[in-house]
């Protein structure tokens, strides 16, 4: 009787980088564990469990309904990923956050992270996201850009 082989796990973290882009939920569902744990600097925020990370994901979206994570880069060992992504898109929704609301501006960002994996088997149960919060406020016009030098 054969076994199946268990899948790459940096294919593991490229098909959840997709599900997100597309926005199918089921699929990212299915790519992640029941009691997953993600954790994004930046923002501080922290969940566990699927559901959870699902709405966190969906929470995104409405923010930035055109959102596009872009691999640049992949460092795997084991079962830890390391991706470095340029998230695009276009703040077209209410961006909550400590200080507050930020309405809508309609202005495109593109900002870095990298999203840190650990697999289990062929599913993700812990996501650590270092994404570029700093980047994106200066972008969509919240926190001013520094000034450049020789300007």
């Amino acid at each position: 009787m054969a076994t199946n082989p268990r899948k790459d796990p940096t294919k593991v973290a490229d098909e959840l980088v997709d599900a997100f882009n597309r926005g199918d939920w089921e699929r990212l569902r299915a790519q992640v564990t029941q009691d997953i744990v993600y954790q994004e600097t930046g923002t501080g925020q922290r969940v566990q469990g699927v559901d959870a990370y699902l709405q966190l994901c969906q929470g995104w979206k409405q923010v930035f309904a055109d959102v596009r994570g872009t691999v640049n880069n992949t460092v795997a060992t084991g079962g830890t990923v390391a991706q470095e992504l340029t998230w695009e898109g276009t703040h077209t929704g209410p961006l909550v956050g400590p200080g507050g609301t930020v309405a809508p501006t309609g202005k495109r960002v593109s900002v870095l992270g990298t999203m840190w994996y650990m697999v289990e088997g062929d599913r993700v149960r812990q996501i650590r996201h270092h994404l570029d919060l700093l980047t994106l406020l200066q972008e969509i016009g919240v926190v001013p850009a520094p000034a450049h030098a020789g300007t």
